[in-house]
């Protein structure tokens, strides 16, 4: 899948203020994970809220290309997604590439998934995915008895993966706190006889876990260290269909949450946003800036805790966020930046080395994207240091990569800064929110 169509440039300007009530798309990570947990079990599995982006939807077809029956109906409250599988181990050798577009969770989930099953499948994507390291992914699949049929330099997509016909249990210490290596992992140890554990030095998120035993498995996990975890699955079980209602996803939510603290006047209410605590470290670290965001209404599905979001703008102040809050707001960094550009002081955020190795090198892309809008913005090593001023210069134009939370990001910091702010392509927000800019512009953001 390749971005073969015109660039979509777009320009945010200084709006008056942002106001009213939205729900952002479902999760994109409990997306992807229902279809494909969907997919490895007997009977029907039933999906509200599902992320209708490009990359769940390219998960969605590589689950029907793997034998599952997937099939989205309309329903009075909106989608619904059945999804009938073939049980544990039980997928289908497809027949075509399985092309996952932009979304590296998606293949990389589905190949811990593939690994566990006798079957052969190639995987591929874009060329922003083509560039991703899979290495890190396939070493512990290997482990398990899985074989790279085929790869291009470094690991990469396109690559073939043969399945384990007799998958084995392992014991697997993750090289980095990554949520990828592990679901890959345990996905895969499905299959295997005796238990699968995986140990994490820097605790991950941890919606596998808590959608597996939804779907039935026996899973434990426990604290490891000071910071880390030991997950151990008991392999082959039988999981049952169940039904998932997909909470709004704390990712998407950063983007109009920073907007309105960041735009004077602005009083926003997100409903059904996850509230994981291992995917709320933006959540933590704007508060201790200053900001103004309350909680009510909490309630949970599937494991999953959610709460409706009060945003108002707020008065932000530079902090030090340090490097093991990383795993829990990974994808929020870039966002994070923009609020650290309008807030008193430096923000010091440590330890991004993640951020090199995602749809772009965010932590470049980022730092040129303040640079190029008048922030003072360093580089030390892994860490990002934003010299806020308390408002913002803009007048820049940001590119954007490929990348979806560039893109997303430049949008919201030209919604309060003094001059316009232009994006070269906005084509890519479509992967994970498709509704972003008109929802924006019914909050009163100013698009053009």
């Amino acid at each position: 899948m390749t971005h073969s169509g015109r660039p979509t440039p777009l320009e945010a300007r200084k709006c008056q203020s942002l106001t009213g009530r939205v729900r952002v798309p479902g999760d994109k990570s409990i997306s992807h994970r229902s279809l494909i947990l969907g997919a490895l079990a007997v009977g029907e599995t039933r999906i509200s809220g599902l992320l209708e982006g490009e990359d769940v939807l390219n998960t969605a077809k590589a689950m029907r290309a793997l034998g599952a029956r997937v099939e989205r109906m309309d329903d009075k409250g909106g989608a619904v997604w059945s999804v009938r599988g073939a049980g544990t181990g039980g997928l289908a050798a497809p027949t075509v590439p399985l092309d996952f577009g932009n979304s590296g969770t998606g293949c990389r989930l589905v190949m811990g998934a593939v690994a566990g099953c006798p079957i052969t499948a190639t995987f591929d994507g874009d060329s922003s995915l083509r560039s991703r390291p899979m290495r890190r992914i396939l070493d512990p699949l290997e482990l398990m008895g899985a074989r790279v049929v085929s790869q291009s330099d470094g690991g990469r997509l396109p690559l073939s993966l043969q399945g384990a016909r007799d998958p084995l249990p392992i014991v697997y210490r993750t090289p980095v706190a990554s949520a990828q290596i592990k679901s890959a992992v345990l996905l895969a140890g499905l299959s295997a006889p005796g238990v699968t554990t995986v140990i994490e030095q820097e605790a991950s998120r941890d919606h596998t876990e808590l959608m597996l035993a939804h779907f039935g498995a026996t899973i434990v996990s426990v604290p490891d260290g000071a910071h880390g975890r030991k997950i151990s699955l008991t392999g082959q079980p039988e999981l049952h269909g169940a039904e998932v209602t997909v909470p709004a996803d704390p990712s998407s939510a950063a983007f109009p949450i920073v907007a309105a603290l960041i735009t004077p006047g602005s009083d926003v209410i997100l409903t059904d946003v996850m509230t994981n605590p291992l995917r709320t470290g933006l959540f933590a670290t704007l508060r201790e800036m200053g900001a103004s965001i309350e909680e009510s209404e909490t309630r949970s599905d599937a494991g999953e805790p959610m709460a409706q979001l009060r945003v108002r703008a707020s008065k932000l102040r530079g902090v030090e966020v340090p490097a093991a809050r990383a795993p829990s707001m990974i994808d929020e960094y870039l966002v994070l930046a923009v609020a650290a550009a309008f807030a008193e002081g430096a923000t010091v955020m440590r330890g991004l080395q993640e951020l090199r190795v995602k749809e772009s090198d965010r932590l470049e892309a980022t730092a040129a994207m303040l640079r190029v809008n008048g922030v003072a913005v360093e580089i030390d090593g892994d860490d990002l240091i934003v010299e806020g001023r308390g408002h913002v210069p803009g007048g820049g134009l940001v590119a954007t990569h490929m990348d979806h939370r560039i893109a997303m990001s430049a949008l919201a910091m030209g919604c309060a800064s003094d001059l316009p702010v232009k994006v070269d392509d906005t084509a890519f927000i479509a992967t994970s929110f498709p509704d972003f800019v008109p929802m924006m512009r019914r909050l009163g953001a100013d698009f053009a």
